[in-house]
């Protein structure tokens, strides 16, 4: 579900689902983690992009529907929230590649890495209050990047914006204008950052870390404010409904 690629210096990491348009499951998620900890030993920048026609739908709610206790929400939740976390704590530059969608899930993703990239029409946003979840999962690494306004609207409104809308409020840092330019561009941003002294990217990561710490260190409690919800008999019904 996970691949791996390496060039030059660069890992390329793909969510490889392409059939589910890269919906998350908990094994895809665990894998995900392992691999990008193995790509900090071995490279010394990473590109993280979606196969086929979207970068990620979210979680897979079909599974989630099928699973009336909320367990497999509460093991995608706390996957994600691990997931963005290593991506923080990396000492190497991760870009992100955004080409279709990133939705929900997919979405939170954008708030491990240090430099995302979108195609123009993409479209992302965090939907998820529609099924009776909530993104608080989200909310800490979104106000640890981009400014509160935007953050409070784009967690409680649940349509989708475009690539150059999130352009604009900062929630990607750079657009293509076609998706099959994105694989190009985001090669091209790590290439430049690995020929760049190893110690200063690395100095540099970690204080931004440390200067932002004060929001993620509520990583922890927005997980906690989402897995709060799992299970809910509205999660259930909407679900349900979903997927009838």
């Amino acid at each position: 579900m996970i691949q791996v690629e390496y060039q030059d210096q660069i890992a390329i990491v793909s969510l490889n689902r392409p059939d589910k348009r890269n919906a998350l499951v908990p094994a895809m998620l665990e894998q995900l983690d392992r691999e990008l900890k193995d790509c900090a030993h071995k490279a010394r920048a990473v590109v993280l992009v979606g196969k086929g026609k979207s970068f990620c739908a979210g979680f897979d709610l079909k599974m989630c529907a099928d699973d009336p206790g909320g367990e497999t929400m509460r093991s995608l939740l706390s996957g994600l929230s691990t997931v963005v976390r290593t991506m923080r704590a990396m000492e190497i530059p991760v870009v992100l590649g955004v080409h279709g969608a990133a939705v929900a899930g997919g979405c939170a993703l954008l708030g491990g890495a240090d430099i995302v990239v979108a195609d123009a029409q993409a479209k992302l946003g965090y939907p998820v209050v529609k099924i009776g979840v909530s993104p608080a999962v989200s909310a800490a690494f979104m106000m640890a990047s981009i400014a509160a306004g935007p953050v409070r609207t784009r967690l409680l409104d649940t349509e989708l914006i475009s690539g150059r809308d999130a352009l604009r409020i900062g929630l990607v840092h750079e657009v293509v204008e076609q998706p099959a330019d994105l694989r190009k561009r985001t090669t091209e941003i790590a290439q430049t950052l690995t020929r760049k002294p190893g110690l200063g990217i690395q100095a540099t990561k970690a204080w931004l870390n440390e200067i932002t710490q004060p929001m993620t260190n509520n990583a922890q409690r927005g997980l906690e404010a989402s897995l709060a919800l799992t299970g809910s008999p509205e999660e259930q019904e909407r679900l349900a409904k979903l997927w009838k």
